[in-house]
């Protein structure tokens, strides 16, 4: 009888369940259409001559613009290994970094290399930093024993150098350095 009546009940539960009204559904299917901006991308390069390169790469395109001495010169991406390569019919632009050479007709009538110095020190407890500056940036790559990667952008100093990011300092003179983290030393010569 117990489960005649279970048997019962749970029928009646599918039974109201199956009649109530369902809920209207309304058409949400829309169609929406998203325009996506170019990613564009500009930079001004300097030679050693003082002529300016002034790029404006369109990276959703694969083109590039350049003006150069008054002259506008469109440019399509090619495949690289590595670093930038745009060419047309006369002109060929390569680089890699800050690093830029523009040629016309195979001849280079444009070249901006980075001033990059390298250099490194060990102090008295056998500890290395190795240091690349970039002269042309005002920033310096830091690593302490080999260790991770310390980026750090160059500050006006009254003497000497003072290179600095939110938790990192180097500061010294001549070949007297120190680097702290979050005011700490953490290597001295």
């Amino acid at each position: 009888m117990t489960k005649t009546i279970l048997t019962m009940t749970m029928l009646a539960a599918f039974w109201f369940s199956s009649c109530k009204e369902s809920p209207k559904q309304e058409n949400t299917d829309t169609t929406t259409t998203e325009q996506v901006a170019d990613d564009i991308v500009k930079s001004t390069s300097t030679d050693a001559d003082g002529n300016h390169l002034e790029m404006t790469f369109n990276n959703t395109k694969g083109t590039a613009t350049l003006d150069f001495k008054g002259e506008t010169i469109e440019l399509v991406a090619e495949k690289s290994a590595s670093g930038i390569w745009y060419t047309n019919d006369l002109y060929e632009l390569r680089g890699k970094g800050n690093d830029i050479e523009l040629k016309k007709d195979g001849e280079v009538v444009f070249k901006h290399n980075d001033d990059i110095v390298k250099t490194s020190l060990k102090n008295e407890k056998g500890q290395t930093l190795d240091m690349t500056f970039n002269n042309t940036t005002n920033e310096v790559k830091v690593y302490l024993d080999g260790g991770e990667q310390i980026d750090l952008v160059g500050e006006k100093a009254a003497s000497g150098i003072w290179y600095k990011n939110d938790r990192y300092e180097l500061r010294g003179k001549g070949d007297n350095l120190e680097l702290t983290k979050d005011g700490k030393t953490v290597f001295k010569n």
